[in-house]
């Protein structure tokens, strides 16, 4: 079923507008969700719709009275700064590991962080306001969502410093390292463009760090794809941060 001038099937606005695909057959791949208590994961999935997550879709902001919490089954999401030239540059990613709208759980602002689609998949979004109803109501939920915010934290401050100490190949071989372990797939569609903007260097300094990559054996790459050919290689390649932070959402998610 497809929604139609971006209203979703009870005639509410859909959340993030536009065209979605609705899609209410397939089992929960969240693994936040996943670790919940059959009862208190079957009252939820009440409040879900599974949409779909287009490439490159920037969701809207989860705060309001129209907000909505996404938590993605498919595809990656990443957190990005908008720059006063006009570019963006990634701070940090969830794929079906967490939850995007942190902010509101928190009772914050994120600060003119945007979340953009970086590889297409599917989530399941609820309203801001069932979200923080079912926070109220469930401590298990809660807790969860509070550890996964605490993972994030430390993604986000240990990407700024990779960004600031570490190679572009370095970081390039974290990325991949972290993408694949949310989508559990060696192959990654990504283009030279959005790798270029996620790691906020020069699509020349991302074909150079791909060669070395490609040269030393640990991935293929062709246009638009990237396959990951060594895992245990490529992890030697990357920085320390990779495991910090894959390290941390294992800690916090246990």
């Amino acid at each position: 079923m497809r929604g139609k001038t971006g209203r979703g099937p009870t005639g509410t606005p859909s959340p993030g507008g536009g065209h979605i695909s609705i899609k209410r057959s397939e089992p929960i791949q969240n693994r936040l969700l996943a670790t919940l208590p059959p009862g208190e994961l079957a009252r939820l999935s009440s409040n879900f719709e599974q949409i779909d997550l287009p490439l490159r879709r920037i969701l809207p902001p989860a705060r309001g009275s129209v907000g909505h919490a996404y938590f993605p089954q498919r595809g990656i999401v990443s957190l990005v700064r908008p720059m006063s030239d006009g570019t963006m540059v990634e701070v940090g990613i969830v794929g079906r590991e967490g939850f995007v709208g942190l902010d509101v759980v928190l009772g914050g602002d994120m600060g003119g962080i945007q979340e953009m689609v970086q590889i297409a998949g599917s989530a399941l979004a609820i309203p801001t306001a069932a979200l923080l109803k079912e926070v109220d109501r469930c401590p298990i939920f809660a807790a969860r969502l509070l550890r996964y915010g605490e993972a994030m934290l430390i993604q986000i401050s240990q990407t700024a410093a990779c960004n600031a100490r570490h190679t572009i190949q370095e970081r390039l071989a974290r990325w991949l390292l972290m993408v694949r372990d949310r989508i559990d797939d060696d192959d990654i569609a990504i283009s030279h463009e959005l790798l270029s903007m996620m790691l906020g260097a020069r699509r020349a300094g991302i074909t150079v760090a791909l060669g070395i990559l490609k040269t030393a054996g640990l991935i293929a790459n062709r246009r638009g794809k990237i396959r990951i050919l060594d895992d245990e290689g490529l992890e030697a390649a990357a920085c320390e941060c990779y495991r910090i932070v894959r390290e941390e959402v294992e800690r916090l998610q246990t």
